[in-house]
């Protein structure tokens, strides 16, 4: 009977800390939303990362939201495609991805898109947004189906919902609560915040996401939010992730920086 009582009241075993697979590394980056600066400084910096740990299997993760509200999500657009034809890099389908995708076809989408961004990705494809206040809405969906080049539509396209990679999930908005991976929708995969945000409980790995705004990266014992508001505090984040160390670089409004740290809790 004490023995059992021992057990009961002994201090709980500390989770394990989640890992890649041996000689695996990855890079996710947050939400980018056109800013191709900080995507380029960013880039540089995860190079120098790369050269001075060593050699290693790696893994560039896109955590989606690479459009909208800055001024060159074409660029960006471009920049990923390259990336992708260079090294292994996976991408992930952001919410305002599916708007744009979504806006194309449908009139009301388009409002939407207009409101939270798309104006300026089409400016970026050189469509000025005096040119679009002009138009009535359909108009502007041909005008938009016209500038932006179908490669482009393509490529966004091919990105994808969740990546899985050893105890990892990378997602761009979360995952619902009780749902199998297998089986998460993929609009939750691109919108939800709630109940996932709040949620404390395993989600069958540790979660990766962009998609809500902190300051800092916000690290949970289930899962790490890294969208730090390129377009509204000028801060693009990444994490690195090697066995059960994780680290954080940074790229900055006029600035090269590189943050690092020590691997965090993790469930």
């Amino acid at each position: 009977m004490l023995g059992k009582l021992r057990k009961l009241f002994a201090n709980p075993t500390p989770a394990q800390k989640p890992s890649l697979p041996h000689r695996e590394r990855v890079y996710a980056i947050g939400d980018i939303h056109g800013r191709l600066d900080l995507f380029e400084t960013l880039l540089e910096t995860i190079k120098d990362d790369e050269a001075a740990r060593g050699p290693a299997q790696t893994t560039l993760v896109l955590l989606g939201d690479l459009i909208d509200r800055g001024q060159d999500s074409a660029g960006v657009l471009a920049r990923a495609r390259q990336l992708s034809s260079e090294r292994h890099v996976e991408i992930l389908c952001g919410n305002h991805e599916e708007m744009l995708l979504t806006s194309l076809e449908d009139s009301t989408a388009l409002r939407s898109f207009l409101r939270f961004g798309g104006l300026e990705t089409l400016a970026s494809y050189g469509l000025a947004p005096e040119t679009v206040a002009d138009m009535e809405i359909d108009e502007v969906r041909d005008a938009a189906r016209r500038h932006i080049p179908e490669q482009d539509l393509e490529f966004i396209r091919s990105f994808r919902k969740l990546v899985r990679i050893g105890d990892y999930i990378f997602v761009h908005a979360g995952l619902r609560p009780g749902v199998s991976i297998e089986t998460q929708l993929g609009s939750d995969c691109r919108w939800i915040r709630e109940p996932f945000l709040s949620h404390t409980g395993n989600f069958g790995g540790f979660v990766v996401h962009g998609h809500t705004i902190t300051e800092e990266p916000d690290e949970r014992d289930n899962r790490l939010g890294i969208d730090t508001g390129a377009y509204v505090h000028g801060t693009l984040t990444a994490v690195g992730i090697e066995g059960t160390e994780r680290w954080y670089l940074t790229a900055e409004d006029g600035t090269h920086e590189n943050h690092q740290t020590g691997a965090t809790v993790a469930a």
